[in-house]
């Protein structure tokens, strides 16, 4: 008995590298893109190890939690590393990436989140890009989140090495991601004698076995199903349009915060300025003395899949995520997610009005649409 899932025949190089070139024009680049099979942790490490390590001086940007993270990589492979943190609740600007190289101009690299689904923030990568490209430094970008719910830019914005992962606004699998690459990147690692290679996380092995050999052979036998999943969910969104997706991520971060407000009781935007705010989840502050873990566990209570979390870590105590990214991105869910927050937080005893944030959902959905 044939099982379409299992009986499927081997996945050849040429499909393999006509997927890649579909996922570099939703870039819109036209560097090399490595479409790496794993998570998108896997690009995200690999990229840092390949081009950071002793005598590389890394300005490490962090508004969230992978930002702390990719410090980490950086410092493990020996780079000196100057963090730039700022507040969750808002973002990093380009001024402030430019006063840190007037301060330091020795840094050659810089990392930065692009939309921070953690804590709901986005930074303005095209600015930042301007900046990092007159400095002369290579620029790494996470864009995990943000691919598919905003523009993601990498060759107007100067960007030497992109990560993104299918699994959040594209709506894909979360078992493959892609990186682009920059000749620039591809030089920087060549002359790094820490890259890595002949490993999972080597991009020069890609480089060197597929890229430079006219992409006519794999490295290795491919994550098929993903691969599939990853070419179905990059042909829904060149059938339904980029910019329609985009608008309908922009229209349910706008509808949230609009429906968070009018929900009153003490609720409010994490990130402060909208504008600061991500298309992909949006953060909410609890009203004092109101425990965010407790009151997602009771809005989630009756057992429902509403995509709603609580902040991670310390935030847990007061940052509510909403996420509504890929099929989430809808005015249905949003609007369930602020009636079960607002039932949950009457059961504390805040006083709500979930029919002033369903009209506000509705209002702000149509207006953006």
């Amino acid at each position: 008995m044939t099982h379409p899932f299992l009986d499927l025949a081997p996945l050849s190089a040429a499909r393999f590298a006509a997927i890649e070139d579909r996922v570099a024009r939703l870039l819109g680049t036209e560097q090399d893109v490595v479409i790496m099979q794993g998570e998108a942790l896997l690009p995200l490490e690999g990229a840092i190890r390949g081009t950071a390590g002793p005598g590389t001086t890394a300005l490490n940007v962090i508004t969230g939690p992978y930002g702390q993270t990719f410090g980490n990589w950086l410092r493990d492979c020996g780079a000196s590393v100057i963090d730039l943190a700022v507040p969750f609740h808002t973002a990093v600007t380009a001024d402030q990436i430019r006063e840190a190289f007037a301060e330091h101009p020795e840094i050659d690299f810089v990392s930065l989140v692009h939309a921070e689904a953690a804590t709901g923030n986005t930074n303005p990568v095209a600015e930042i890009g301007e900046a990092v490209r007159a400095h002369g430094a290579l620029f790494y970008l996470d864009a995990v989140a943000s691919i598919g719910a905003e523009p993601v830019l990498p060759d107007a914005w100067g960007v030497d090495l992109c990560v993104i992962g299918a699994q959040k606004a594209m709506g894909g699998p979360a078992g493959v991601s892609a990186v682009s690459v920059s000749e620039r990147a591809w030089a920087r690692m060549a002359a790094n004698p820490a890259a890595p290679r002949r490993s999972y996380l080597s991009l020069l092995d890609w480089k060197e076995r597929w890229f430079d050999g006219g992409r006519k052979t794999l490295l290795h036998a491919p994550a098929q199903l993903e691969m599939l999943a990853l070419e179905a969910c990059v042909e829904r969104i060149e059938g339904d349009g980029l910019d329609a997706v985009m608008s309908r991520h922009r229209a349910a971060a706008l509808s949230t915060r609009a429906g968070a407000v009018a929900l009153g009781g003490g609720l409010e935007p994490y990130v402060y300025e909208a504008g600061e705010a991500a298309p992909v989840a949006t953060t909410l502050r609890t009203p004092p003395g109101v425990n965010a873990s407790s009151v997602v566990a009771k809005a989630l209570s009756e057992g429902s899949a509403l995509p709603l979390a609580a902040g991670g870590g310390s935030l847990a105590e007061e940052m509510i995520r909403v996420n509504h990214y890929g099929p989430d991105a809808r005015q249905d869910l949003v609007e369930s997610c602020l009636v079960a927050l607002g039932t949950a937080l009457a059961e504390f005893g805040v006083a709500v009005d979930p029919e002033g944030a369903r009209r506000a959902v509705s209002a702000g959905w149509a207006q953006d649409r």
